[in-house]
């Protein structure tokens, strides 16, 4: 990684030996002398880390503004805060906006050259983090030969050429986030940026903030949601959870294509893919109030539905094989060995989707057990609280034989169509039963079946 520091200071002398310094270190730098200087070099392109005076032509707290700046912007840079007028209360203000070391002039160079070396390895070790979790979350398909999975697949084609918004809904835990991202990577707009907000986690106060920026008193700007996406696509998660008042806001930039930072006077105009998800109904979310039906119809120009794992049971033994091949790849472990027959797994609701099963499989891999036994006790102990054989055994111990026979056959033989996926043929070679047999049988039980 070749690592670029601004040094920022209005006393030559002290540039020049930062600048000697730093570059003698095997440093890039780049030079500003003014506030203005800075805030020219800062916005022309963000440095790796920073080095900035605290006075400079301005006022007293030149330094601190710029700090608030560069963290409004990126709040990973490492800003080192120098300064010859020195006080605690000076000292506590800067770590409180965020420095990563606050240094008093005259300075010990080895103990700079040091804070610096500790704030590279602070940049080296977030970017490789960040590639990691790129690598890790792309690597991820969407799995499955259902006939749900396999009519998404073929959305996701089809839509990603297009340019129009997109709601995905889905319990949570299905996977809307990855196929809000399958759309993204497959579209034009791939090169640009992905950004997620997520309606359930923000401060009700904060929402206008996230989503539109701020311009502050002191000429700095924090970029909301809509800039950071420009050109690229914003991921509204959870739009339901979206307060009805910052519902009609988004609906008038929609309908405008501009919006107002707060505090702005100026429109801002982007241009961005608005893909929103929901693990609501949000036509119940309309009728009781919750919300607006206008804002709905703009949002809905395209609409991708996901079912629930347990609606796609024929999708886990693939999902079982995948997950345990990439999270021992990721461990770097010896490949898992997981029985994706076990009744365990097949009978379990998993209520929390794919997220749940992955999660499983990542336990197992952190456990790391030498046997078939051990893997098949981890999961009866992650899974018996939802047992499907403990929920037959309470349901079924009040009423007589005759219907507690035809309730678990009633659960068998659906289970099991949803785990050939409907495929009559092999639920009927695998239950041991003619075809027209199992035809019968499933009439006899009221069994709905589905292709």
């Amino acid at each position: 990684m070749s690592v670029e520091i601004l040094i920022v200071d209005d006393n030559a002398d002290i540039r020049n030996i930062l600048n000697e310094l730093i570059l003698d270190a095997g440093y890039k730098t780049r030079l500003a002398a003014n506030y203005n200087q800075a805030l020219t070099e800062i916005d022309k392109k963000m440095p790796d880390v920073a080095i900035l005076d605290v006075k400079l032509d301005k006022g007293d707290n030149d330094g601190i503004e710029l700090l608030s700046h560069i963290k409004s912007k990126n709040k990973d840079v490492p800003v080192i805060i120098i300064t010859g007028h020195a006080n605690i209360e000076m000292a506590v203000n800067s770590l409180k906006h965020g420095a990563f070391e606050f240094v008093e002039k005259p300075f010990d160079q080895t103990r700079l050259l040091n804070f610096i070396s500790r704030a590279v390895e602070n940049v080296e070790l977030k970017n490789q983090n960040k590639i990691y979790e790129s690598k890790l979350f792309s690597s991820y398909d969407l799995i499955g030969n259902s006939k749900n999975i396999l009519n998404i697949k073929d959305q996701i084609d089809k839509i990603s050429l297009t340019e129009s918004r997109v709601l995905i809904n889905g319990p949570s835990g299905s996977g809307k986030e990855l196929i809000a991202r399958k759309i993204h990577k497959n579209s034009k707009r791939n090169k640009k940026p992905f950004i997620i907000l997520n309606g359930a986690l923000l401060d009700s106060e904060k929402y206008e903030l996230e989503l539109f920026g701020e311009e502050k008193g002191n000429g700095s700007i924090s970029y909301g949601a809509l800039e950071k996406a420009n050109k690229g696509t914003l991921l509204i998660d959870q739009v339901s959870e979206i307060p009805l008042s910052i519902q009609s806001k988004i609906l008038r930039v929609l309908i405008d294509q501009k919006f107002k930072r707060l505090n702005g006077n100026n429109d801002i105009n982007v241009d961005v893919r608005l893909i929103c998800s929901s693990s609501k109904d949000l036509k119940e979310e309309i009728k009781i109030g919750n919300f607006r039906e206008d804002l709905y119809h703009r949002l809905n120009v395209f609409e991708i539905n996901i079912k629930s794992l347990n609606e796609r049971i024929s999708d886990i033994p693939l999902l079982i094989k995948y997950f345990s091949k990439k999270i021992s790849e990721n461990y770097n472990i010896k490949p898992l060995t997981i029985d994706d027959n076990d009744s365990y797994i097949l009978n379990h609701t998993w209520k929390g989707n794919v997220r749940e099963l992955r999660n499983l499989i990542e336990r197992i891999a952190i456990l790391q057990p030498d046997t078939k036994e051990k893997v098949s006790n981890i999961v009866k102990e992650s899974l018996k609280s939802d047992n499907f054989e403990e929920k037959l055994t309470e349901n079924n111990l009040s009423i007589p034989l005759k219907e507690a026979r035809e309730n678990f056959e009633k659960e068998y033989l659906t289970m099991q169509l949803k785990k050939f996926n409907g495929n009559i043929s092999k639920t009927a070679n695998f239950v041991g039963m003619e075809r027209s047999a199992l035809h019968r049988k499933l009439k006899g039980l009221g069994i709905k079946e589905f292709n």
